[in-house]
C-alpha cells in the first residue's frame, strides 16, 4: 500500500530561531493527533541541525529542500547528499520548480542528485510539471512524462523509493487555479507512465504528491481523488495550524 503523505516546503523563510519554534509546534501537534498520513517538513540547511533536535523524527519526517550534485570537493556553497542526512533528515526535495526555473537544473543534474540521494538513504520528493504556456499549448502531459523518465535509469528497486510531487506551475502565483479533477488527470497520467515502465505494482505503490497551493480548504477535496496521495505545501506550512488543517483532511 503507498502512503499518504504531508510534507512542508519552507522555502527561504524563517530565521533558525523561528524556524524551531515552527518545528516545534508542528511536532506537538503531529503528536498529539491521530494522523492518517506521513508528515515531513523540508526546511532550509540552515535549519536542519537545530530542527533535528527539537522534533521526533520517529512521528514526523525531516527534510532538506535540496542537495548538490556531486558528493564532495572543491564546490563552494553547495550541501552534498552525505552532509545533508548526517542532520537526521531522511527526506530531499529535488527539482522543483523553482530550481529549475531560477537555478537552471536540468533533467541530467536530477538524475545525479537523485542517485546520491539514494545512496545516502534519503528519499527523494522528485518534483514535475508544466508552465503556463505548456499547459496552454497542449504539451503538458509529454512535459511531464519527459520529467518522470529523467528517473528511469533507475532500477525497480530504487525507483519504488521515490515520492513524486507534481506541480501545476501555471497555476502558482498566477491567478488560476488548478481543479481537483486536472489534479487527479496528471496523477492518473504520471502512474501511467511509471506502470509502463516499472509494472503495475510499482506504480500503485508510488506516493504522487499534489504541489499546488493546497490549503486547509481545499485539501480534503484533492485527497479524495484516487490517484492524489497527499500534498507538497508551500506557505500553507509556515504556520502549525494550516500546515495542520491540510494534515486533517486524511481524517
Amino acid at each position: 500500500m503507498r502512503k499518504n503523505i504531508v510534507a512542508g516546503n519552507w522555502k527561504m523563510n524563517t530565521t533558525v530561531q523561528e524556524g524551531v519554534e515552527l518545528a516545534k509546534q508542528v511536532n506537538d501537534c503531529v503528536k498529539a493527533g491521530h494522523n492518517n498520513c506521513d508528515v515531513v517538513i523540508c526546511v532550509p540547511f540552515t535549519h536542519l541541525c537545530p530542527v533535528a533536535g527539537v522534533i521526533d523524527t520517529a512521528v514526523l519526517g525531516l527534510g532538506a529542500e535540496n542537495c548538490a550534485d556531486k558528493l564532495s570537493g572543491a564546490y563552494t556553497g553547495e550541501v552534498s547528499a552525505p552532509m545533508v542526512a548526517s542532520t537526521g533528515a531522511g527526506y530531499v526535495i529535488l527539482g522543483h520548480s523553482e530550481r529549475r526555473q531560477y537555478y537552471g537544473e536540468t533533467n541530467e543534474t536530477l538524475k545525479a542528485k537523485t542517485r546520491l540521494a539514494l545512496d545516502n538513504n534519503l528519499i527523494p520528493i522528485f518534483c514535475v510539471g508544466e508552465v503556463l504556456e505548456e499547459r496552454e499549448n497542449g504539451t503538458y502531459n509529454d512535459v511531464v512524462s519527459s520529467q518522470v523518465e529523467a528517473l528511469f535509469d533507475l532500477d525497480a528497486n530504487d525507483f519504488s523509493k521515490i515520492v513524486i510531487a507534481y506541480e501545476p506551475v501555471w497555476a502558482i502565483g498566477t491567478g488560476k487555479t488548478a481543479t481537483a479533477d486536472q489534479a487527479q488527470d496528471m496523477h492518473a497520467h504520471i502512474r501511467k507512465v511509471i506502470e509502463q515502465k516499472y509494472g503495475k505494482e510499482i506504480a500503485d505503490n508510488t506516493s504522487i504528491l499534489y504541489g499546488g497551493s493546497c490549503k486547509p480548504t481545499n485539501a480534503r477535496e484533492l485527497f479524495a481523488k484516487p490517484d492524489v496521495d497527499g500534498g507538497l505545501i508551500g506557505g500553507a506550512a509556515l504556520k502549525a495550524d494550516s500546515f495542520m488543517g491540510i494534515v486533517e483532511a486524511f481524517n
